[in-house]
């Protein structure tokens, strides 16, 4: 693993965007995860040239609410990625936040990954029990794309970002399986709340307990993180940036 510590998580997305504008130059596939942390390095990457073979793909999304509500991951995704880097709606791959779409919609973006020659890259947040996506503990590395039921911890995660409106208990997710086979991972955690979770992630064996753990048999898998969320960490498992 590659962990990189910046001062802020202003430098981290910085430096994270400017770490994946490479990584695109050579990708056909990319997933991407809805959330905050990786929100302003969405944005920092308006405007660069994205190759038009780029095809985007959601890592996941909440199950039972309104398909029309802008805060799922796929309307998050399609306003802060797909249309502001100019991809197509023929290149861009959401899966429905309907319960009645979901199984289907998972197995349409693993038969379109294969097509397509595998997953490139991939950007993650980190939850803060260590999930994936919605990989919630207890998942194996060889866990398949399913609906899942959440975690009390994630549950409660999913009501903040709703604002208390939705508290959505499932999830439809791309499994370990897949995260884990992309060429490239890109991890941005940021703020005291995901210390846990990073320190699990780095400086713990891998364990089902914490499934980011597992990151750390991927060849190529970088972690970009702010003072907050790196401060369990021991000296000399990451490289400090100013």
């Amino acid at each position: 693993m590659h962990i990189t510590v910046y001062p802020s998580p202003e430098r981290a997305s910085q430096a994270a965007a400017q770490e994946l504008a490479q990584w695109l130059m050579e990708a056909s596939t990319l997933v991407v995860a809805g959330g905050n942390s990786p929100r302003e390095m969405y944005r920092l990457l308006v405007g660069f040239p994205v190759p038009n073979r780029l095809h985007v793909f959601t890592l996941d999304e909440y199950l039972g609410v309104p398909i029309d509500d802008p805060r799922t991951c796929a309307n998050l995704i399609q306003r802060e990625v797909a249309n502001a880097w100019g991809i197509p709606p023929e290149r861009f791959h959401a899966l429905s936040s309907r319960v009645e779409d979901a199984e289907a919609g998972i197995a349409e973006h693993e038969r379109l990954l294969a097509e397509y020659g595998g997953l490139d890259a991939i950007v993650l947040g980190l939850g803060r029990n260590g999930h994936l996506g919605f990989n919630e503990p207890g998942s194996s590395p060889h866990s398949p794309g399913s609906v899942l039921s959440l975690t009390p911890t994630s549950i409660a995660a999913n009501a903040e970002w709703f604002g208390g409106e939705y508290a959505p208990a499932q999830g439809v997710t791309l499994g370990l399986q897949t995260i884990l086979a992309a060429r490239r991972v890109l991890l941005v955690a940021f703020g005291a709340l995901k210390a846990d979770a990073v320190y699990s992630t780095v400086a713990a064996p891998p364990h089902e307990n914490c499934p980011s753990s597992w990151l750390q048999l991927h060849p190529d898998a970088h972690l970009y993180l702010d003072q907050a969320a790196a401060a369990r960490l021991p000296s000399g498992r990451y490289r400090r940036e100013d």
